[in-house]
């Protein structure tokens, strides 16, 4: 185990005050990169790589576990070799005055591995590893759909994961923010990578326009 594993704890949550509103610079997200790459590097070899002093990368490590920017070390397996070779997004319809319910009985189920409220035709997106589609088809039949708050199901199997990575930081895009700023100034009244929700009534009227 690493001096920054050791420090930080190979499974908790960070200690120190969450959120104090520390301002990331260059020399942070540097950080953040050098740890994705190698989570059990050591001070030292940290600050070799991000071109600081050990002193500062130690500080800054700090800083980051106690803003709340870093919460956990942990360990990234293999699935197929673990016997969990399946993996499937189940789409869930909820009825809308039993959310409380479903949180509750999502809870208790340690087969779900992630799961998010989302927009669109169904209410939340549940991913689960299992042994086989047998195991994937009794978690929809039998768990889901005994659940009271669940109106409906919706399961797409994952054939291929092509693309995953521990986290994506502001860095990655390549560009400075000023050119991002720029860029979206050109792009009108909707910056780069935001949506714009227009509501029912809003948008009736602009099809009636067009009639």
């Amino acid at each position: 185990m690493s001096e920054i594993s050791r420090n930080a704890g190979s499974g908790g949550a960070s200690s120190g005050r969450i959120g104090i509103g520390l301002e990331l610079d260059a020399t942070h997200l540097k950080i953040l990169e050098v740890l994705r790459e190698n989570g059990r590097i050591s001070v030292s070899a940290l600050a070799e790589r991000v071109g600081i002093s050990r002193a500062s990368a130690y500080t800054r490590f700090e800083a980051l576990r106690a803003d709340g920017a870093i919460k956990r070390f942990t360990a990234e397996i293999d699935h197929v070799r673990t016997g969990l070779g399946i993996t499937a997004l189940i789409f869930v319809t909820v009825r809308q005055q039993m959310w409380k319910q479903f949180r509750a009985e999502l809870a208790r189920m340690p087969e779900v591995e992630y799961c998010a409220i989302t927009t669109g035709q169904h209410d939340a997106m549940i991913l689960v590893r299992m042994a086989d589609v047998a195991e994937v088809h009794a978690m929809v039949t039998d768990r889901l759909a005994g659940i009271p708050a669940v109106k409906a199901t919706e399961t797409v199997f994952i054939l291929d994961e092509v693309l995953k990575r521990p986290y994506v930081l502001p860095s990655d895009r390549g560009k400075p923010r000023s050119a991002r700023r720029g860029a979206q100034e050109t792009q009108g009244d909707v910056p780069l990578g935001k949506m714009r929700f227009v509501g029912a009534a809003e948008g009736r009227a602009a099809l009636r326009k067009d009639e």
